[in-house]
């Protein structure tokens, strides 16, 4: 597996979740203190957020580190 797939992977999970709470990009991103942008990068694999960045997510998201990362 490698950084870019897994990166990708996150981001789709991450972007599943918040459409399933019915969330887009911007509330996220003011749930979790961040910007759009960032949000939008993560989702996009475009990053590779940090562990405490994903807990923030997960948070915001109101599901557990594991949950965010089981796909």
């Amino acid at each position: 597996m490698t950084k870019d797939f897994l990166s990708k992977k996150v981001g789709k999970r991450i972007v599943d979740l918040r459409t399933e709470k019915g969330l887009n990009q911007s509330e996220l991103a003011r749930l979790c203190a961040k910007d759009r942008q960032a949000i939008e990068k993560i989702e996009n694999g475009k990053v590779n957020p940090t562990i405490f960045s994903l807990y923030e997510v997960s948070v915001a998201l109101g599901v557990d580190l594991h949950e965010l990362l089981n796909f």
